[in-house]
């Protein structure tokens, strides 16, 4: 665990590093503005500050947990705990049951102060913080009644499992997280999401005829187009899809049509991920430049550049960027690496 920390950090320097030069790479001159560019840099280097002091505790209080022995004290204690309300600690289940929620408590007190920090002292500093402190508490009290909710019946099958599998414990294992997975991946958007977002249906209109029109045109079985209001948090923008099958869905940040200049930009940006989709790509980091191409094949090059370089400015995303900081955090290659592959193709093209 130390070592990893030791690693990362020295990942971090390397990026805090990169995060400090003064001036904008090569690629992104004339194209990202002077002002976007030092509210970039001081919004990164905010971040990453905050970030050192944050992994900095962690690993001291873990280390603390780890050195002294305080987990197994806790379990006697939670243990202990069972009696008071009627219940046998000798059942393992409860006993677990009692031990995870003393754990759970402990996370939230010991994390708090940084999230509170990050979205109400950094966030709104820059300007991305939009939610009041009733909304932040608001959805994590419903994540923690959403824990207690999921997390009993789940660690209780796990013991069950555990306490009966035998020899094939690691395949019963595999298959019931294998079936969870699937179960939350389909109630997620539909039942849990809602709770903390307000999904609607993309109005009629131009926008959404172009992108029904794309899906079509690649066979994406697009069954739902939502926008999600994401402005109620934070002014970050994004898309994504998600769905299995033959059930797909689309959903758009709010903030993101708000902040791309016009439609194309924003089904240049729905192309690349559908690229991704088409492609059957899963580790977006490597490959990630070939959905970046299969956009450009669509017609899409000029709108897709416009649109990364619109969701770089407005969401202060570094400009400045370590390569092996990148190729070890980032999902998708920084925006000069993707700029130089669309600008290479541009002149292959020629």
């Amino acid at each position: 665990m130390i070592l990893m920390y030791l690693f990362e950090t020295y990942l971090d320097l390397r990026q805090h590093a990169a995060l400090k030069l003064p001036t904008l790479p090569k690629t992104l001159e004339g194209v990202i503005s002077q002002e976007k560019f030092e509210k970039s840099r001081a919004y990164s280097l905010d971040k990453s500050h905050f970030h050192f002091l944050h992994e900095f505790v962690t690993i001291l209080i873990d280390s603390a947990i780890l050195f002294f022995g305080i987990l197994p004290w806790f379990w006697k204690k939670s243990g202990t705990f069972l009696p008071l309300l009627g219940l046998n600690e000798e059942n393992e289940i409860l006993h677990t049951l009692s031990f995870l929620a003393g754990v759970m408590i402990w996370s939230q007190i010991t994390d708090l102060p940084f999230s509170l920090y990050s979205t109400f002292v950094i966030e709104a500093r820059h300007g991305f913080n939009k939610q009041t402190i009733w909304l932040f508490f608001r959805d994590l009290i419903k994540g923690i009644c959403l824990a207690i909710v999921l997390g009993p019946p789940i660690v209780s099958a796990i013991i069950v499992i555990v306490q009966n599998g035998g020899p094939y414990l690691a395949i019963y294992l595999w298959a019931f997280m294998f079936v969870l997975s699937l179960v939350m991946m389909t109630i997620y958007p539909v039942l849990i999401a809602p709770l903390f977002n307000k999904f609607t249906p993309l109005p009629e209109g131009e926008l959404r005829l172009k992108i029904e029109k794309l899906a079509s045109s690649l066979k994406f079985p697009l069954k739902k187009l939502f926008v999600v209001d994401g402005s109620t948090r934070s002014s970050h923008s994004n898309a994504y899809m998600y769905g299995f099958f033959k059930n797909k869905r689309i959903v758009l940040y709010d903030t993101l049509i708000q902040q791309c200049k016009n439609d194309e930009e924003i089904v240049a940006v729905i192309a690349h991920e559908l690229g991704h989709w088409k492609l059957n790509h899963t580790m977006y980091s490597f490959i990630a430049v070939q959905a970046d191409a299969f956009a450009k094949k669509l017609g899409y090059g000029s709108a897709l550049r416009a649109g990364l370089v619109k969701l770089q400015e407005e969401n202060l995303s570094a400009m400045n960027t370590d390569p092996w900081y990148s190729a070890y955090h980032y999902s998708h290659p920084p925006l000069v690496e993707r700029l130089a592959a669309i600008d290479a193709a541009d002149k292959k093209e020629e």
